[in-house]
């Protein structure tokens, strides 16, 4: 059996008696820890959920570690402002990790706590800071946190950040700001609080005043805490570092490192640009380059080259820029011209039809076109014929030649206009012809 202080079971030092004797407690631990291992862990996260006139709603979360043995419960215990008579509420141990602790009085202030056990013992215990104030919340406590502040915040050095969030609660809430655990500054943050909402000022931002600012609105232990992500940026320093890496034909290569100092954000890209020792001009070759290298092509030869580069953040481009010690000269390339040695070819030959005429048909009144193509040289004579006899200068027919393609046209042909039709090919090396049959129809 097991002997103790009745007033908490689950905390007091206990004997444990035997038909042998005694053992003793450091004993009886030892033996607990060698069969069962340690105890739980202290559950997380106690709050007040809910109170009424006679009533209040506790929650919590499950601890991190159950022990070896596996977790048999809760153990609740309450004890009156004032007092040091700790008290359990519950005769077992349960499961939930949500608990109504019932029949109180109202107006009494409560103390209460919470402790895991399993058959190694019990954990320590989760206490709430502040005693309950056993009366009825008529509304519970809400923030009503806008939209545009669930992200980060961001305001640039300088800018004055006036930030009003609303909540509700009734009775009246009480209204908390922390940083870091800590209170505010109130030499540089001012805090106006009303019934309805809580005003954040900062006159003028600085980089120190990045952070997230804990909002806590509280009833009578019953609360709703929010976050507050500020972020005050401000313009990166230049690039460091910024070198001419190597120069040849057109183009130059460069590196550089980031900037020692980022603005308080992300570096977003780098600008380069160039300028040429005739004009003195500064010209944007390339725009948010993110690597911290780059290559500059398409140069013009005999100019001479400076280069330099900004770092750019959410804020735009740095104040200065990094510039490159050196300058780059585009040189032209001394090349000396060999002609390709061409054999000598014998480019003569004898006319020699690559496509020939093919029979066509067409309608009386309707123009129509013969083709062929020739090649040869030098260039052949082209001469046309008709059923063996040559046409000459004759408005009917119009003859062309162009790129060795040859063509005949026929105006507005009528029946006596058919027949073959013969283009012959001459130079000093020879002859060649192709025929073509001509259908002219008469429509009915």
């Amino acid at each position: 059996m097991f002997l103790g202080d009745h007033n908490s079971p689950y905390m007091e030092s206990q004997v444990l008696v035997s038909e042998a004797g005694i053992i003793w407690p450091w004993q009886r631990m030892c033996l607990m820890l060698w069969l069962f291992g340690e105890p739980p862990s202290c559950p997380l996260s106690l709050a007040v959920e809910e109170v009424s006139e006679n009533s209040f709603t506790l929650t919590w979360k499950a601890p991190e570690q159950m022990g070896r043995a596996g977790l048999d419960g809760y153990v609740v215990e309450i004890c009156k402002d004032g007092s040091s008579d700790w008290k359990a509420v519950n005769q077992e141990p349960f499961l939930s990790t949500r608990y109504t602790i019932p029949d109180l009085s109202s107006g009494e202030k409560v103390h209460v706590r919470v402790m895991a056990v399993s058959a190694s013992g019990a954990s320590v215990p989760a206490t709430l800071e502040q005693p309950v104030l056993i009366r009825e919340i008529l509304q519970l406590p809400k923030i009503r946190m806008p939209r545009h502040l669930r992200e980060t915040y961001i305001r640039h050095v300088g800018d004055a950040v006036n930030i009003m969030i609303p909540f509700q609660g009734k009775p009246q809430p009480e209204v908390s700001w922390t940083k870091g655990g800590q209170p505010l500054d109130s030499s540089r943050i001012n805090i106006r609080n009303t019934a309805q909402d809580t005003i954040f000022y900062i006159r003028q931002a600085q980089r120190g005043d990045s952070g997230k600012y804990e909002l806590t609105v509280q009833i009578n232990g019953a609360e709703d805490r929010v976050i507050l992500d500020i972020q005050v940026v401000e313009p990166p320093g230049p690039p460091q570092n910024l070198k001419l890496v190597d120069v040849w034909g057109f183009n130059v290569a460069l590196e550089w490192t980031p900037p020692a100092d980022n603005g308080n954000s992300e570096i977003k890209g780098y600008r380069v640009q160039k300028s040429d020792k005739k004009s003195g001009k500064w010209f944007t070759v390339l725009e948010r380059c993110t690597r911290t290298s780059c290559t500059i092509s398409d140069l013009i030869i005999g100019n001479t080259y400076s280069f330099r580069v900004f770092s750019e953040n959410i804020c735009g481009l740095s104040n200065s820029a990094a510039v490159a010690s050196g300058v780059a000269n585009i040189e032209k390339t001394k090349t000396t011209y060999q002609p390709e040695k061409i054999p000598q070819r014998d480019m003569m030959e004898p006319p020699k039809f690559t496509q020939p005429l093919t029979d066509r048909t067409t309608t009386r009144g309707y123009s129509t076109h013969l083709f062929c193509s020739v090649r040869g040289f030098p260039q052949p004579k082209i001469i046309w014929l008709k059923n063996q006899m040559e046409i000459r200068e004759d408005p009917k027919y119009i003859a062309l030649i162009d790129q060795g393609v040859c063509s005949l046209e026929i105006r507005k042909p009528g029946p006596f206009d058919g027949g073959v039709y013969t283009c012959k090919a001459v130079n000093p090396l020879g002859e060649a012809s192709v025929d073509c049959r001509l259908d002219v129809k008469v429509p009915k």
